[in-house]
């Protein structure tokens, strides 16, 4: 028996062993822990107790449970009460030690304790008024004489605060990329879909900001950066955020505050008035067109709007704002590459790159835009063979084409005369496509990213893993096939 246990004993310490060597092996991604999941569980546990085992057949009406209502309200009113009982045991006991002096008569030490009180009090003074000059400095509010609607007012009438055309997020279209998976298993890294734009967006965008609470306890997210080529629909990914929470735009490119607030004073005043505004009636969304403009290491003297103005003061701005501000600036770019990469991305928190759209999206793009312009799809109209000669256009060069293509005669005459490929072939052929070098260009501007940094290190670390594991076998069959003629040479020496 003793033996047997020490054979079992041995076994498990043999098995743990394995189990650590595993564990070390596939350490992989771990999430973070969730500032929700407690909320969750503790509805969850309230279900288990209260109502799961609930009879409610007899309560078709579902009234109150006076019950319910009493225990929940038990504990308010005794923190109430305790508070209250507290201040008078308190009270109590400062009047108890008072009549215990006057019994003792302690007049000396009286005299002494109160001039300790005098000197702290004037100490306290001094470091009081050199509290609030501090406090003063921090919190300067140029125009506290002012009413919100009057700032509000002010920032319409220069230009400021703009209208938006409402766009709703789906409204952006674009397909899921079902090759995702299969071009990784071939170690090919894929372009992101339209469809993991949209949904990119809608998580950094409009879900922190929809809500207090979930934007105090989601991970803060106060800058964000949508880089592509022209025509990729950045401008309405901007219009489509606002439109989702209900948000102010306020435009800050360069172009646009070209000649307004000038000077120091002016450029502090504007950046006030956008801060106090949106902080007050949030959410709010800072749009800044040409992001890259503002970071370019030499302007061209062509471009009269002074894209640096706001280089100095908007990183400030943006390490600023806290989990109660709901505000986020939000960047758009066609040539990142321009401006300083590090600079860019200090700047913007996240970034977002749009690529061309694949085969699926021109597919379901194409189909959407000509029933929406009063088109017909027939037979006659072979879409997928549209979609496959598009390659390399953009949906705003899809939207230009089917446009121009269903003008009001050409509806009229659908009865008649159904559409066919041969009619978007010549507008699309006027437009200039993305070519392979603008992608490969956006491409290595990406890997200069942090998050384009930390994928190339885990894909090299990916290729070392798999060439040593390669050389470790190796190794081993080589030591294996030398033990063997070592051991076939002693048998023939015997």
């Amino acid at each position: 028996k003793k033996k047997e246990k020490k054979e079992k004993k041995k076994k498990g310490k043999k098995k743990g062993k394995k189990g650590d060597g595993g564990g070390e092996e596939e350490e992989g991604f771990k999430l973070a822990p969730s500032a929700f999941l407690p909320g969750v569980q503790e509805s969850s546990q309230t279900y288990e107790d209260i109502w799961k085992t609930r009879d409610e057949t007899d309560n078709f009406q579902q009234k109150y449970d006076a019950e319910l209502i009493k225990e929940a309200k038990r504990g308010e009113v005794e923190s109430e009460i305790r508070l209250h009982v507290d201040d008078l045991m308190r009270q109590e006991l400062k009047n108890l030690k008072a009549a215990i002096e006057r019994d003792k008569g302690k007049k000396g030490k009286k005299g002494k304790k109160s001039g300790k009180k005098k000197k702290g009090k004037k100490k306290g003074k001094k470091g009081k008024k050199g509290r609030k000059g501090k406090k003063g400095k921090k919190v300067k509010d140029i125009t506290a004489d002012k009413t919100i609607e009057s700032l509000y007012e002010e920032l319409v009438k220069e230009g400021i605060l703009v209208q938006y055309p409402k766009v709703k997020m789906s409204d952006y279209l674009g397909e899921y990329s079902y090759l995702g998976t299969t071009l990784r298993q071939a170690n090919i890294e894929p372009m992101p879909s339209l469809s993991d734009v949209r949904r990119v967006v809608t998580e950094y965008g409009i879900l922190p900001l929809g809500s207090q609470t979930v934007h105090e306890a989601a991970p803060l997210v106060k800058s964000l950066l949508i880089a592509g080529p022209h025509g990729t629909g950045k401008r309405m990914l901007v219009n489509a955020i606002c439109t989702e929470l209900g948000a102010n735009l306020m435009d800050l490119t360069a172009e646009n505050i070209v000649g307004k607030y000038p000077g120091k004073a002016g450029l502090t005043m504007l950046l006030h008035l956008v801060l106090k505004v949106g902080k007050l009636l949030q959410p709010t969304v800072v749009y800044i067109g040409n992001a890259e403009k503002m970071f370019m290491k030499k302007v061209p003297k062509t471009d009269l709007s002074d894209p640096k103005r706001l280089k100095k003061d908007l990183p400030k701005i943006i390490k600023k704002l806290s989990a109660e501000d709901r505000i986020i600036f939000v960047g758009t770019s066609r040539v990142p590459w321009d401006g300083d990469v590090k600079s860019l991305c200090s700047c913007y928190q996240k970034i977002v790159l749009i690529p061309r759209p694949d085969y699926a999206s021109r597919y379901m793009i194409f189909k959407e835009l000509i029933l929406q312009n009063g088109g017909r799809i027939t037979t006659s109209l072979d879409l997928s063979s549209l979609a496959k000669i598009s390659d390399g256009y953009t949906p705003g060069h899809m939207a230009t084409a089917v446009k121009h293509v269903l003008t009001e005669r050409r509806v009229h005459m659908l009865s008649k005369k159904a559409l066919t490929v041969h009619e978007f072939v010549t507008p699309l052929a006027r437009l200039d496509p993305i070519y392979k070098e603008e992608e490969e260009q956006f491409k290595k501007w990406y890997v200069k990213t942090p998050l384009g940094k930390k994928r190339a290190r885990l894909k090299a670390e990916e290729e070392e893993e798999a060439a040593g594991g390669g050389g470790k076998g190796k190794g081993k069959d080589k030591g294996k096939k030398g033990k063997g003629k070592k051991k076939g040479k002693g048998k023939k020496k015997k």
